[in-house]
């Protein structure tokens, strides 16, 4: 797996039993508390080796950090954060890089294995096939409405940073023992933009039941409010050039939902329809408490629909 597709990682095959995954990827500060910020960064990095079925091994921290306008007790708390969720995934944190920049940046670039014959891509989903999602939505514009004095930060930390911030390892601990197609973590481009790199993978129709979505407290709410994220205009867009029916009446807000990009997302697992709701009940045991079952696969023209 290389660049030739919209998958979250590299893979490359170094034996008949082990394929090494290769990913990398950085944010700007969501939050100003520097120990939340390492946590979700690493947790977003770390989710591109899950999604692909493999296990995180190695991570090497990416920094950029403006030494000279900021305390150095802040960069000491964004590595805390990004070491314990490294270590909290069962990897080594082995090294990394460090740069001055104006605005701090922080990520990791993170190697895990798989074996070559069970490598799960956002291809593999096939016609009659159910989607399961495993975090809430609209993390984008709770960033945004924190910044502008719109939302309490500890409303915010209180409802969201923590499922941010966890791990999807233990989700895809679960999906593996069940028929997993396809996988695809849900990032920048929101839920419908990740869809849609799910249809064109497997050449069929996406289908998602708009009542099913979990959306974090508060976000339809900030999004009545006024508030927005710079993506969510470049989510529309990239959208429209494909095939989107909205076949059920959606007012603006919950349009824009649809949109809102997320940093540290849950997994959208592609299953068998009749493996959804035990692999929905096993997510729920597990402490996957958020997952639901929110759509399908269908053999009609590669697109989008939302019902």
């Amino acid at each position: 797996m290389g660049i030739e597709t919209a998958d979250d990682a590299a893979v490359y095959r170094l034996s008949d039993e082990i394929a090494m995954i290769n990913t990398v990827d950085f944010i700007t500060p969501p939050v100003d508390d520097p120990y939340w910020f390492g946590q979700i960064s690493a947790a977003n990095s770390i989710s591109d080796i899950y999604s692909m079925g493999g296990r995180p091994l190695t991570a090497l921290n990416l920094v950029m950090f403006p030494s000279r306008q900021l305390d150095m007790g802040i960069l000491k708390e964004i590595l805390r954060g990004g070491h314990d969720k490294v270590v909290e995934a069962g990897a080594c944190l082995v090294g990394g890089h460090t740069v001055d920049d104006e605005e701090p940046k922080y990520g990791l670039s993170v190697s895990g294995t798989v074996h070559p014959d069970r490598i799960i891509t956002n291809a593999g989903a096939r016609p009659g096939d159910a989607l399961v999602l495993t975090k809430p939505l609209g993390s984008g514009v709770l960033f945004n409405a924190v910044r502008s004095g719109r939302l309490a930060f500890t409303d915010l930390e209180r409802d969201v940073l923590p499922m941010l911030a966890a791990l999807n390892g233990p989700a895809m601990e679960v999906a593996l023992r069940f028929d997993l197609h396809a996988c695809t973590d849900v990032t920048g481009f929101g839920i419908l933009g990740h869809l849609l790199e799910v249809a064109h993978g497997c050449d069929a129709r996406v289908t998602v039941e708009f009542d099913t979505l979990p959306f974090y407290p508060h976000a339809a709410a900030m999004y009545r409010k006024g508030e927005t994220t710079g993506s969510n205009k470049a989510n529309r867009e990239m959208v429209a050039r494909h095939r989107l029916e909205i076949r059920r009446s959606l007012d603006s807000v919950e349009e824009e939902l649809l949109y809102d990009p997320q940093t540290s997302g849950g997994l959208i697992l592609a299953v068998p329809d009749g493996q959804a709701d035990d692999l929905v009940s096993a997510l729920h045991e597990a402490g996957v408490a958020t997952a639901v079952r929110i759509g399908g696969i269908s053999d009609d023209d590669v697109g989008l629909s939302v019902e």
